[in-house]
């Protein structure tokens, strides 16, 4: 569901960039008045690198010569909560833009929003957690993945249909585009629900403590390492084994473009010259466009672990300072 810059006009990509950025604030916020956890960054991390690569991954939808991929922000936000889940996911989006040319860099607020905060601020809170309650059964699980995952993409595939109606620079009429988006994701949700539900299940029956508000001890501290040396191998499976049986046909959005327009590579009608800064800019950072390096996944998932760290330091880095500050001014 990456978005490229030649569905939106400048003043939309403006205006979900300040969006993004906004709630990426907000995000990181909730983020630092959570309570210290020095469990957080690095499951942060290595969920975000597990999420890269399982995104890399694209699974044919039988009969319609599409394919898709999970989003993961439901996943995402059963381990971390919906706010560190919505950073997380964003630094993965992030990543995907500038390193890989995976959605144009002036729609990355819009991408941002329509997978990011779709599934983690709208999906996981308003869905999935009233459906599992406290219960977390592995039926609530399964019928909780399934409607908040789907939800989440039909919800990211009507945003895409209007920010690009709103932006009237391509000749994608509102009304077939969306007769085909949304029954697209409706099946690529269902994929993804059932493979959130399966991992969510594996691990509530081992660790069930790794995921938000399941009652249950405090993992020890060989334990949670162990956890994240599980995750981080999944990652590396996920992005250097499993990838190469990636399906290769398009996606949702690009098979829906091909239907309605004849052909999934659109050109603006009009250039601007901030799409052709955005363009060039992203030409520069986008050091392995499209994945073509074998090892897309490992660096990928390296550097999405890299991205985590360095926004949660900074994050969290004011509050530490000031407490020092306030502790040398006012001693015991």
């Amino acid at each position: 569901m990456h978005m490229s810059d030649a569905l939106l006009s400048p003043p939309v990509a403006v205006a979900a960039g300040v969006a993004a950025a906004a709630l990426i604030v907000a995000a990181g916020r909730q983020v630092k008045r959570s309570p210290a956890d020095s469990r957080l960054v690095p499951m942060m991390g290595v969920m975000g690198a597990f999420v890269f690569a399982a995104q890399m991954i694209n699974f044919t939808i039988p009969g319609t010569g599409s394919s898709g991929h999970i989003v993961g922000g439901i996943l995402l936000a059963a381990f971390l909560g919906p706010w560190a889940a919505f950073l997380t996911l964003a630094s993965v989006i992030i990543i995907q833009c500038l390193i890989f040319a995976d959605g144009g860099l002036m729609a990355l607020g819009c991408n941002i929003i329509n997978m990011g905060a779709m599934s983690c601020l709208v999906g996981y809170p308003l869905i999935f957690k009233p459906i599992v309650g406290r219960k977390f059964t592995n039926g609530r699980i399964v019928a909780a993945s399934l409607l908040a995952c789907v939800a989440s993409l039909e919800l990211g595939a009507v945003a895409v249909v209007g920010e690009t109606e709103l932006s009237g620079i391509t000749a994608l009429p509102a009304g077939p585009f969306l007769a085909f988006m949304t029954p697209i994701h409706l099946l690529i949700g269902i994929g993804e629900g059932l493979a959130t539900a399966a991992v969510l299940c594996f691990v509530k029956a081992r660790r069930p403590e790794l995921i938000e508000e399941t009652p249950g001890e405090v993992l020890p501290g060989k334990s949670f390492r162990k956890a994240v040396v599980w995750f981080a191998i999944a990652a590396v499976v996920l992005g250097c084994g499993l990838a190469w049986f990636a399906s290769s046909n398009p996606d949702g959005l690009e098979w829906s473009i091909e239907k309605v327009a004849g052909t999934s590579e659109l050109v603006a009608e009009h250039t601007t010259s901030l799409t052709t800064a955005a363009s060039a800019v992203q030409a520069s950072t986008a050091v392995i466009p499209d994945y073509s390096s074998s090892l897309s996944g490992i660096i990928g998932s390296a550097m999405v672990v890299l991205l985590v760290w360095v926004v949660v330091s900074l994050i969290r880095r004011p509050a530490g300072a000031i407490q020092k500050v306030d502790n040398e001014n006012n001693p015991s």
